[in-house]
């Protein structure tokens, strides 16, 4: 099991502080940063990075996909992955259609198949600068049929980054298994979801392209509520309770308290939404909720935790660095079964 890092809002806004961030990561045995799109480019802080570190992997998890064109997707992972000698990996997601439209002023169609149809095209378009093959690709959302020399990169020789999707609904996870090289799994997952709803999904695709889940990978940024104090402890509980209670109620995941027999929580967490009551989402959060959504103990425990409930499922995890440096790396020898 891998184990990434993340930037902070604060990193991404200070490229010395993000700088100094990754070669902390670097240093203590993180495998990689991952960044997110949130108030800031996902991409500009990555490249910055690439140039003063040697084996971080370079990750966005997530750019927002349909933002963007396949093509310019294309030209951004190529030059990072090529800037940093074969670092970079492209993770995607769909947001929502408000902020696709509103926000971005972007088109929203049946996100699977424009997803699907997205990285189809990033795809076709890497098969031309990496194989040869002629760009040819026409869906119902995407045509790329143009790439002439002059506008094909000619540093190809680390070849072509990965694609990883970011999933929750089983279309979309579907979609991730059939394209893409692996699966971001949203933070708002269960042990019991992932194995009894996400994996059959995924590897009953994966059988329809002759891959086994050894050729796909999946990132799961688990929750995480730990510290070295009673009050950090306090603090990481109180913390992702509300995170729980937030992503609780938004509808396009009550499949996941379904599973758990939690269904008729969404309702009331979505109606405090819509009273603006934000401050009052993590109190209906019970302690059993918190335990089945998180890794919860002191940091070593924690780390056993994630380890026992998904060592034999899961290619990377995500893990803090809130704590001292030497407890974190006594964290990731445990996750990757290093010490006892």
């Amino acid at each position: 099991m891998k184990i990434d890092g993340m930037f902070s809002h604060g990193d991404i806004a200070d490229m010395d502080r993000a700088v100094k961030r990754a070669k902390f990561l670097e240093d203590t045995g993180f495998d990689a940063v991952t960044i997110a799109e949130i108030s800031h480019d996902p991409f500009l802080p990555l490249a910055v990075v690439a140039r003063e570190t040697s084996s971080l992997e370079l990750r966005t998890s997530i750019a927002v996909a349909f933002a963007r064109s396949p093509m310019t997707l294309a030209n951004t992972a190529h030059d990072l992955n090529a800037m940093s000698n074969g670092r970079f990996t492209l993770g995607i997601g769909s947001q929502i259609r408000a902020h696709i439209t509103k926000r971005f002023s972007m088109p929203w169609h049946k996100p699977a198949k424009q997803m699907r149809e997205l990285i189809e095209s990033i795809n076709a378009i890497f098969d031309t600068w990496y194989d040869g093959a002629p760009l040819a690709y026409e869906g119902e959302y995407y045509k790329h049929t143009l790439m002439t020399p002059e506008f094909s990169p000619k540093n190809t020789e680390h070849g072509r980054p990965k694609i990883m999707l970011a999933a929750v609904g089983p279309h979309m996870i579907r979609t991730a298994a059939r394209v893409a090289d692996g699966v971001i799994i949203h933070p708002f997952c269960t042990e019991a979801y992932l194995r009894d709803v996400m994996l059959p999904n995924i590897t009953e695709v994966l059988a329809e392209r002759g891959k086994s889940l050894d050729d796909f990978e999946i990132q799961y940024p688990v929750f995480v509520a730990t510290g070295e104090t009673e009050e950090q402890m306090e603090a990481a509980r109180k913390a992702i309770k509300y995170r729980i209670g937030f992503y609780a109620s938004t509808p396009a995941y009550q499949g996941v308290l379904d599973v758990h027999g939690w269904g008729d929580f969404q309702p009331g967490q979505r109606q405090l939404t819509k009273e603006g009551k934000w401050d009052q989402l993590g109190d209906g959060v019970t302690d059993e909720m918190l335990e089945t959504f998180a890794a919860v103990g002191e940091p070593l425990d924690a780390a056993r935790t994630l380890k026992s409930r998904f060592g034999d499922i899961i290619d990377r995890i995500q893990m803090s660095t809130d704590i001292k440096q030497e407890t974190v790396a006594q964290q990731i020898q445990i996750v990757k079964g290093e010490a006892a």
